[in-house]
């Protein structure tokens, strides 16, 4: 996982925990994957409303 081993993550995570608390994580992950799942309306509804590309090649 990008070449990130045990020992990295696992200071990783106790830094996270240190930082924001134990209560405040849950919260944090919540809000992170509210945020992810609009992004990805936001990208679909863009890829929706762009019309579809035209050939401008000419053929021969």
């Amino acid at each position: 996982m990008f070449g990130i081993g045990q020992t990295e993550l696992l200071v990783f995570l106790i830094i996270v925990m240190v930082l924001f608390g134990g209560s405040r994580i849950p919260a944090l992950a919540r809000s992170l994957g509210k945020s992810i799942t609009e992004f990805k309306k936001g990208v679909s509804g863009i890829e929706e409303e762009k019309p579809p590309e035209t050939d401008t090649k000419k053929q021969a």
